[in-house]
C-alpha cells in the first residue's frame, strides 16, 4: 500500500445556483470539465470538479500556478471560496488500500457500491473527510481525501494505526 501526500495541491469551494447556467459553461472552457450534478469526481490529470452536495463543488488544481487567476475568473459565475490552506490531502493506492480504509469509513467502499468517480462526504475516527476513488493504479484502487488541517494530526494518527498491518509507504512529492 501507499500513500502519497500532494504539496502543491490546490482547493476552493464553487457554489452556485441553479439560475447560474454559466458556471458549467465556464469550467468546460476553462479546465473541460463539467460539474457533477450527482456524487461524483471528474478529473483529469491537472483539475477535478468534486461533487459535494446540491449545486456545490470542490474545484482541485495539481499546481498552483494560475489558481488564482482561475478563481477570479469563475467568481462571475458561483460564490467561490479558496480553500487550500483549510484542509489537508491524502491519496492512497494498493492492493490492501480498501482494506485499510474499510477499518474506519462510515460507507461501503466495495467497487460496485463505490466505484471509479465516486465521492462521498463522510467520516472516519469521528473526523469529518471528503473522499473520492480516483482510476485505479498499476499497484490496485486509488482513494483520495480531504480532511480539515485541524484534524489532520488526529486523522493521521488513526490511518496509522490502522495501515501498520499491511504495510505502508508513505511518499512526500517533491516540490
Amino acid at each position: 500500500m501507499n500513500v502519497v501526500i500532494p504539496n502543491n495541491l490546490q482547493l476552493a469551494t464553487l457554489i452556485a445556483t441553479p439560475q447560474v447556467s454559466g458556471l458549467q459553461r465556464l469550467t468546460s472552457q476553462l479546465i473541460g470539465l463539467n460539474p457533477p450534478q450527482t456524487p461524483s469526481a471528474v478529473l483529469t490529470y491537472t483539475h477535478g470538479l468534486i461533487w459535494s452536495g446540491p449545486d456545490q463543488w470542490l474545484l482541485i488544481a495539481r499546481q498552483r500556478e494560475g489558481f488564482s487567476d482561475l478563481l477570479e475568473l469563475l467568481s462571475g459565475e458561483a460564490a467561490v471560496s479558496d480553500q487550500s490552506h483549510a484542509r489537508a490531502a491524502l491519496c492512497v493506492s494498493g492492493p490492501r488500500a480498501r482494506e485499510v480504509l474499510a477499518k474506519g469509513a462510515m460507507i461501503d467502499l466495495h467497487p460496485k457500491v463505490f466505484p471509479i468517480g465516486a465521492t462521498a462526504l463522510t467520516s472516519f475516527a469521528h473526523i469529518g473527510v471528503q473522499l473520492w476513488r480516483g482510476k485505479d493504479g498499476a499497484d490496485g484502487p486509488v482513494y483520495e481525501m480531504l480532511v480539515p488541517r485541524s484534524m489532520a494530526g488526529s486523522f493521521w494518527a488513526w490511518f496509522a494505526a490502522s495501515a501498520v498491518e499491511f504495510g505502508c509507504h508513505v511518499t512526500l512529492p517533491r516540490s
